[in-house]
């Protein structure tokens, strides 16, 4: 009997050493601007990330997606997004983020200002408007114009008008986000974001949406000039550490990241390249202990992988349209 209990101990033992035994981190979305997640190239988007990575892909969503993005104040989406990852039993050991344009932004205040929230491991912005906007976004019809110059005059995320002290006083959200605001400065927000494991920050190289480009990277022109653009590296939010930026680029956790394309407009292959790698088991690796060889999981996506080609599918077939 001691030797039957023995061998089954054994067999047991050596069963879990060559079974695969992984643990794949979900991961959520959140759109930008005008869009929704019940869109045709956001909700692929999403898909195509869950079936490669091999981990549950969620877009949350707030309010009704487009008419939403623009009119709800950024603080109050912010709340609804924090109130619905805390919700979300999937998400209690901790997720994975990937965001797009304004996404960016709510999902630095799901990091900074989500009390109670779970974790964010790996923060993958597109396209984010992390230091601020200097024109008016997607103004090509009369229309998309007023609704434009209705944000700008909010003073939501804008350093439009090039005058620090009236930036600081009339914007309501942006200046709170990047600690900029001297004497109420919040170190829990910079404890926060200076916890990810991973902050991955995609610029589009031909974006004209964003102006400039750089804020993507937190770059931004100096006060009161149009003239250059300070790299993140040169900015008072970096060298003053005002968020944990300087932290986390010091430690190597920031990636910075330069595609070809117009804003949003990434490819099959960047999107493997640049992002996948931060959803799959080995980013999120130190949640837990786990074998490093191939999932279930893994199989099915190559699979899917193969068949996708087989029918035709282009690697660099572009998922999302120009959307802010």
């Amino acid at each position: 009997m001691a030797r039957s209990t023995h061998f089954t101990i054994f067999v047991v033992f050596i069963l879990c050493l060559i079974i695969p035994v992984t643990y794949s981190l979900p991961f959520i979305v959140l759109h930008g601007i005008s869009d929704k997640c019940s869109s045709r190239g956001g909700a692929k988007f999403t898909k195509l990330l869950s079936n490669w990575s091999g981990s549950q892909g969620y877009c949350v969503e707030i309010g009704d997606g487009s008419w939403d993005s623009w009119f709800m104040p950024l603080h109050e989406q912010t709340k609804i997004a924090c109130d619905k990852v805390k919700s979300m039993s999937e998400l209690s050991d901790g997720y994975n983020l990937v965001s797009l344009s304004q996404g960016s932004l709510i999902g630095r205040g799901i990091v900074e200002f989500c009390e109670g929230g779970p974790p964010v491991k790996n923060f993958i912005s597109l396209a984010g408007i992390h230091a601020g906007e200097a024109s008016v976004p997607l103004c090509t019809t009369t229309f998309i114009c007023i609704l434009a110059d209705f944000i700008m005059e909010l003073g939501i995320y804008s350093k439009y008008v090039q005058d620090i002290s009236a930036y600081l006083k009339g914007c309501e959200f942006l200046p709170q986000i990047n600690n900029e605001i001297a004497g109420k400065r919040n170190s829990t927000y910079k404890e926060r974001f200076a916890s990810l494991e991973n902050l991955v920050l995609i610029m589009f190289e031909q974006d004209t949406v964003l102006i400039p480009k750089e804020t993507a990277w937190f770059g931004y022109y100096p006060d009161g000039s149009f003239d250059v653009i300070l790299p993140a590296q040169q900015t008072p939010l970096y060298t003053e550490d005002w968020i944990g930026l300087k932290t986390l680029d010091e430690a190597g956790k920031v990636k910075f990241i330069n595609v070809s394309g117009g804003h949003l407009d990434i490819s099959q292959s960047d999107m493997k390249k640049y992002i996948v790698p931060y959803l799959t088991d080995e980013a999120s690796s130190q949640l837990t202990t786990r074998a490093e060889s191939s999932s279930s999981h893994r199989w099915l996506s190559s699979m899917w992988n193969f068949f996708m080609k087989l029918g035709g599918s282009k690697e660099d077939q572009l998922l999302l349209s120009i959307v802010y």
